[in-house]
């Protein structure tokens, strides 16, 4: 760990945790959609809203600290970079599930429950990996793992595509079933996008 002589602001870790907390509640909500008949889909978005504003809320907390603040715990850069990231996990998320409600989609099929999980557990590992932040320790298994995560997102994506093509015979309802898986495939490479972010400071730092 490189030696600093000057003091720093460590309210932002504090603030990256808070931020993650809320992308396992998105995840979270991605798990009840799924569940949920098509009447009871609308509160969950809903919920999904607040979190995004939320999370939203979140970032902009970030970004006014880093505009009053002289010295940062890592590169100025660094911090709006991770805050941005994170925060595409959110709307990635929430754009998702609010397609699921304006698509008015019946059923989804069974595997994107496996993208959901798959999400679920990278906002966990990201959750857990902020706090470290603070001493840039034990991080590289985060990385590693939302790394093969996101592989296992891709062979998940790649299998979901080619069974709606393959199953879906409206070309309208191909459309809107495509996009959602594509918006969740995005989500994972958000949560991968951190995670690089992170191996970046990681590496900086060290």
């Amino acid at each position: 760990m490189r030696l600093r002589l000057t003091p720093r602001d460590t309210s932002y870790f504090d603030l990256f945790a808070a931020q993650a907390e809320h992308l396992v509640t998105g995840a979270g909500l991605l798990g009840e959609l799924l569940g949920a008949h098509r009447a009871q889909r609308k509160a969950v978005v809903q919920r999904m809203s607040e979190a995004e504003h939320a999370a939203d809320e979140a970032t902009h907390s970030i970004m006014r600290r880093l505009n009053q603040t002289f010295v940062t715990p890592f590169d100025r850069d660094d911090i709006y970079d991770l805050a941005s990231r994170l925060d595409d996990c959110m709307d990635l998320m929430d754009e998702a599930a609010d397609l699921v409600v304006l698509y008015k989609v019946d059923a989804l099929p069974a595997r994107v429950s496996d993208q959901v999980a798959v999400l679920q557990r990278a906002a966990e590992l990201t959750a857990a990996a902020m706090p470290r932040l603070r001493s840039m320790d034990s991080l590289s298994e985060y990385w590693i793992e939302v790394n093969r995560l996101e592989n296992q997102a891709d062979k998940t994506y790649r299998k979901l595509v080619a069974q709606l093509f393959d199953e879906v015979t409206d070309p309208i309802e191909l459309l809107k079933l495509k996009e959602i898986v594509e918006k969740l495939e995005d989500a994972a490479d958000a949560f991968e996008r951190v995670a690089n972010t992170v191996e970046t400071i990681a590496l900086k730092e060290s």
